[in-house]
């Protein structure tokens, strides 16, 4: 019998223990997907931020802002990054959206105790204090990756590359939690950054001439 005060048993999560993928890649990437499909997707007519109106739309802050989900996200961009090579100096990107991928990413490091930062980009400087796009404990010439957590045409990636750039950060490339397949990965491969996703809507079962 469980004993006062007991909480019930979480739902799995996976840790690191070294730098190389591990079996459990796929079982995160799974459990995350079916967390999309049940949470993030509504169908419907909608008008996207991209001016594109679309006939579903993915929620993505449904999944990310959800306990099991932002420990998913979190372990996998993690996974993904060590799958690279060496870790990063920081994760960040444009504030709101990407301000709860940021936190998730640096939360899983701090849980498997490696360092790793997080930074946000404003739209807009502070009127007062530093007057900064880029927030956080960064500094010009570190490594960074941008993170998102929806991306479609490239537009709020870019923005954010471009505020990282001008702060002094060097930009290796843009993790997304959930890739609409419109165009996003084309317009950043012209500035010479790769992107890449945890979900994208094929596999949700939509094809990108559907969006």
């Amino acid at each position: 019998m469980a004993g006062i005060g007991c909480q019930p048993k979480p739902p799995n999560i996976y840790i690191l223990a070294d730098m190389t993928p591990t079996p459990s890649d796929s079982a995160v990437r799974s459990t995350l997907i079916d967390l999309v499909a049940t949470k993030a997707l509504k169908r419907g007519t909608f008008r996207l931020a991209s001016g594109r109106e679309a006939s579903f739309y993915l929620d993505a802050k449904q999944v990310i802002l959800d306990a099991q989900g932002s420990a998913l996200v979190g372990q996998a961009i993690l996974q993904l990054l060590q799958s690279y090579g060496s870790l990063p100096a920081a994760v960040g990107g444009m504030s709101i959206g990407a301000d709860p991928v940021t936190s998730a990413v640096v939360t899983m490091a701090g849980v498997a105790n490696l360092p790793l930062k997080g930074f946000m980009v404003r739209k807009e400087p502070k009127d007062h204090g530093t007057k900064r796009f880029v927030e956080g404990p960064v500094q010009p010439g570190d490594r960074v990756v941008i993170v998102e957590d929806v991306t479609t045409t490239g537009g709020s990636s870019l923005l954010a590359i471009d505020r990282a750039m001008e702060f002094g950060l060097v930009v290796e490339r843009v993790v997304t939690v959930i890739d609409r397949l419109a165009g996003a990965k084309e317009t950043l491969a012209a500035r010479g950054i790769p992107l890449d996703s945890l979900v994208t809507i094929r596999d949700l079962g939509i094809e990108p001439d559907a969006s």
